[in-house]
């Protein structure tokens, strides 16, 4: 195993066992095309597409309990070139791919498309690398602060929860933050929710605001709501 990592995986937190798949995921085809040889990105773009929507739609689907036509526009968001592009950029990935060069001196390193397109392959690399769980591992931190930018995106727990006991007065609701684990890149909030001074509550997410949400969820499961 290498002593060192590359900058690119010390920005996503991923340690690859096997080079070959990273190396092929930063392969545009205007690079392979130019050196006669080698693989370019594009089969584990294909395969990193559809790891990105099971692992998006299982989280989608576990999470919010809203009706399919607003699982299926929330995937949408998560997935369209746009997402990915700026997911992309997120973690600098224009920096280290291989560009023919025509497409390095027109600016696509920094292409919507080309960034999405290796996003996706970045995916597969991580997914023929490590399994399943890396790979979930790695984008479910990009959904969850997504989803966390999407006003009205899904159902407001907090809000419902608050309507609920704002009905008996002199009641107070409140959250605490009560843990708080991982690395930058990936971490883990664990919040509870008071009723006065009673937990009624507890979420986990990967953003202080979900593990919010979540705690309320389960409170108004708890309700009968």
């Amino acid at each position: 195993m290498r002593n060192e990592l590359s900058p690119l995986e010390e920005r996503i937190g991923y340690r690859f066992k096997k080079d070959r798949w990273l190396k092929t995921a930063l392969t545009h085809s205007s690079y392979a095309n130019e050196v006669r040889g080698g693989e370019n990105n594009e089969r584990q773009e294909f395969l990193g597409d559809a790891v990105l929507s099971i692992v998006v739609s299982d989280y989608l689907f576990g999470r919010y309990h809203i009706p399919e036509g607003e699982l299926t526009r929330l995937r949408a968001s998560l997935v369209c070139e746009k997402s990915l592009s700026e997911f992309a950029r997120e973690i600098s990935l224009g920096e280290a791919l291989l560009l023919g060069k025509g497409e390095e001196q027109t600016g696509g390193a920094q292409r919507a498309s080309i960034l999405a397109d290796a996003f996706e392959a970045l995916i597969a690399a991580i997914y023929l690398d490590g399994g399943m769980k890396a790979a979930q591992a790695f984008i479910l931190p990009f959904a969850e602060r997504s989803l966390d930018g999407q006003q009205g995106a899904f159902t407001d727990y907090k809000t419902m929860l608050q309507e609920i006991v704002q009905q008996n007065k002199g009641e107070l609701l409140s959250y605490k933050l009560v843990e708080e684990s991982g690395p930058d890149h990936d971490k883990r909030f664990v919040v509870e929710v008071f009723l006065n001074s009673n937990v009624i509550g507890r979420g986990e997410g990967r953003s202080k605001k979900t593990a919010e949400q979540n705690a309320a969820r389960e409170a108004l499961s708890l309700m009968g709501q």
